[in-house]
């Protein structure tokens, strides 16, 4: 198989495409062929070695779309061919004519009209969104929501998630305004630029705050929570620390907890498709539909460097053209 390894810790340029063996699944595994592998901040986190999942070489890549190749022993759902996407393979390996995958995370497409670009896109996130809303946040019929980050991966699946669970009202936050065209083709009811909040809604409350920046809009997100507010931490695209004081959060009744889907589903794979399920329907609506960027999977290196200078609105995808 092709592979695009990362050689070393470092820029975007530390990728070297490499020819490998094929992997073969073990028990409860399937092997892939690849179509398309999603490209998250996650994966520049990875490569930069600030969360050191494996030392270099290996190859990065934590979700794909393709074809069952081959089934693991006591795997019975899938069949060869069957078109896949999957969620989160904290084994890495994404970006490779060839992957293997737990079958537990892995959702069948068969007699769903999904581009699978689109479904590795959004599907993994989304069940990650209606893991965080149900799992964590406990959301309830009528709440409010705040997502910051409101067009970026993960964050753009989350309105239509929480408003199929019942969301009253929803707000996003973008870094830049010409971010904010894409952001308003969401389920946001409204959307507002960084340098604007808090002011601009500081007279609102939300139950439930979802932030994969981080930092400062993390701590200035307190304020506006309202009495048993939620908000959850599912990233921390700023990497600046956060700082609370424990007195902010029993004075005000309020609450932060971090959502790391890829952990969780690590230790709970059986609730994966269960949530993959639930939204599934969503895409196949055009509910969860995201700007996308294509590049050949020969293009990791430029897909990180659009990634690192925040050139991408949406989600970037490599796509197999070996």
């Amino acid at each position: 198989m092709k592979a695009m390894v990362i050689t070393q810790y470092g820029g975007p340029d530390v990728f070297s495409e490499t020819e490998m063996p094929d992997p073969h699944p073990g028990p409860g595994q399937v092997s892939i062929d690849v179509t398309h592998s999603a490209v998250g901040l996650i994966d520049s986190f990875i490569r930069r070695g600030t969360i050191p999942i494996f030392e270099p070489p290996f190859v990065p890549g934590l979700e794909v779309a393709g074809t069952i190749r081959e089934l693991g022993e006591g795997v019975t759902e899938f069949r060869i061919g069957e078109p896949v996407v999957t969620l989160s393979l904290m084994s890495l390996g994404g970006y490779a004519t060839v992957t293997v995958a737990n079958a537990a995370l892995t959702i069948s497409l068969d007699g769903f009209k999904v581009d699978p670009a689109l479904a590795v896109s959004a599907l993994p996130n989304a069940a990650a969104a209606y893991l965080a809303l149900t799992k964590v946040a406990h959301i309830q019929e009528g709440e409010n929501v705040l997502i910051h980050g409101a067009i970026g991966g993960l964050a753009s699946a989350f309105p239509a998630i929480a408003r199929s669970l019942g969301a009253s009202r929803i707000v996003g936050t973008v870094r830049t305004a010409s971010k904010l065209e894409a952001a308003r083709e969401l389920d946001y009811d409204d959307v507002i630029l960084a340098e604007d909040f808090p002011s601009a809604i500081a007279n609102e409350k939300f139950n439930i705050v979802v932030d994969p920046v981080g930092g400062d809009m993390l701590t200035s997100s307190l304020d506006l929570m309202a009495p048993l507010g939620r908000a959850l931490l599912v990233g921390n695209a700023s990497e600046q620390p956060v700082n609370i004081l424990s007195n902010t959060l029993w004075f005000n009744n309020i609450g932060v907890q971090g959502f790391n889907v890829g952990g969780y589903l690590l230790g709970n794979p059986s609730a994966g498709r269960p949530a993959a399920k639930a939204v599934l329907r969503l895409l196949e609506e055009g509910k969860l539909d995201i700007p996308l960027t294509i590049l050949p999977l020969q293009n990791a290196s430029e897909a990180h460097r659009r990634m690192d200078a925040k050139e991408i609105t949406g989600r970037i995808v490599l796509r197999n053209e070996f």
